[in-house]
């Protein structure tokens, strides 16, 4: 039996394994930065068959690292496990983890054939705190050759997936209050400077990209209807599929919401990304098609290439290192991810299958990545090509007029 032969094995035997680890995180359904029942258990299976997981590094309770194998290329293999309030996993965390798991489980028991080492990162938070971007900052990544992570979804199976960036604004304008009716006259209203702020960005909304969308809401107009607002705040969020373009889009929304303030007489405060932004996915074309021959030949319908509207903090690793995030069809093409209804999904049968494939799949596609130079240059020289490791940064500063 070769090496390819004895990894299928191994993650299909573990099957059952990672199936109860799916459940058990699913049932868990914890927030990002508490997901200490979720990496607990990820931890415990691991130990269970001999892998000691470092729980809590980079400066994140819930971050996770085990590794297998010494010097050589290294391969990142990541999990996610945070799920989104009252919803749970709306976004089928619980498969993504299982999948890594497997995956790490199944490069690591053939490691010393391959060659190299295989990396797993527990990232927590990948729906309100952008995790990989900390531990990223904190230096996690720095030796790492490539990654692979899937993504469970509705619909077809896509095995080179690239999505949009996002960053975030907080508003707050400052006003003068007065009486309303009595003297309106020396009041400066914060509300009408929001309202101003929303109406200029839907006007920009028609001469932008269709791909890019800037979307958000009033979070606070004021707290009595016969008092001129001193205060109004609104939150919005801006995506793109290149990071240039979200650059430059930033800049044009920061437009707007500095010539509200402008026309209101009232002063704008501006917090851009209290959360750090995602950048786009940078997919992998070489890369993913290895998985993508994986998964298909697991019998599973598999599309070339497609494009998601959502986000994710993988974009930001993306732009670092070499890295594929490929979508995993579990439900229903229509049924929408962040719903309760994709939720009952991600613990039905289908995605109890797809975390067994998905493992295989993404095990074979690192073994792979650690067993073929040649694949090795042609994943790096399409990285190279598509402009390299980026000053990321530089691409999150707050954007200036």
């Amino acid at each position: 039996m070769d090496v390819r032969a004895r990894i299928e094995a191994r993650v299909s035997t573990l099957g059952p394994e990672l199936v109860a680890l799916s459940h058990q995180v699913h049932a868990a359904a914890e927030l990002g930065f508490a997901e200490k029942t979720s990496v607990a258990a990820v931890a415990e299976l691991l130990s269970a068959h001999g892998y000691v997981a470092d729980v809590g590094g980079y400066g994140l309770p819930t971050a996770l690292r085990a590794t297998a194998g010494t010097d050589g290329p290294s391969v990142g293999v990541f999990a996610e496990y945070d799920a989104l309030p009252d919803i749970g996993h709306g976004c089928g965390h619980n498969i993504i983890c299982a999948t890594a798991v497997g995956a790490f489980l199944g490069v690591a028991g053939s490691i010393a054939e391959l060659g190299g080492s295989v990396v797993l990162y527990g990232t927590p938070a990948e729906e309100n705190g952008s995790g990989k971007e900390i531990m990223a900052r904190a230096g996690a990544f720095d030796n790492i050759d490539a990654v692979v992570m899937l993504h469970p979804a509705a619909g077809e199976t896509v095995a080179d997936v690239r999505a949009l960036g996002l960053r975030s604004v907080e508003v707050t304008y400052h006003g003068v209050a007065a009486h309303a009716s009595a003297s309106p006259e020396v009041g400066r209203n914060a509300l009408d400077a929001v309202v101003a702020a929303y109406q200029g960005i839907a006007a920009l909304r028609q001469h932008i990209d269709s791909r890019e969308r800037v979307h958000g809401i009033i979070i606070e107009g004021g707290q009595a209807a016969n008092v001129v607002p001193a205060r109004a705040r609104a939150r919005f969020l801006l995506r793109s599929p290149d990071e240039q373009a979200l650059a430059l889009l930033s800049r044009r929304v920061h437009k707007i919401l500095e010539g509200a303030a402008l026309i209101t007489e009232t002063r704008l405060e501006a917090t851009w990304d209290q959360v750090p932004p995602c950048l786009p996915v940078r997919g992998n074309a070489r890369l993913a098609a290895r998985f993508g021959a994986h998964y298909a030949g697991l019998g599973h319908p598999v599309v070339g290439h497609g494009e998601s509207l959502g986000s994710t903090d993988l974009g930001n690793i993306s732009m670092r290192v070499p890295s594929i995030h490929p979508k995993v069809g579990i439900a229903p093409a229509g049924v929408a991810l962040h719903t309760a209804e994709f939720a009952s999904h991600a613990a039905a049968a289908p995605a109890d299958a797809a975390v067994v494939d998905g493992a295989v799949a993404l095990a074979l596609t690192a073994s792979d990545f650690l067993a073929d130079p040649e694949l090795r240059a042609a994943v790096r020289a399409e990285f190279d090509a598509a402009g390299g490791a980026v000053d990321v940064a530089t691409l999150m500063a707050p954007p200036t007029l």
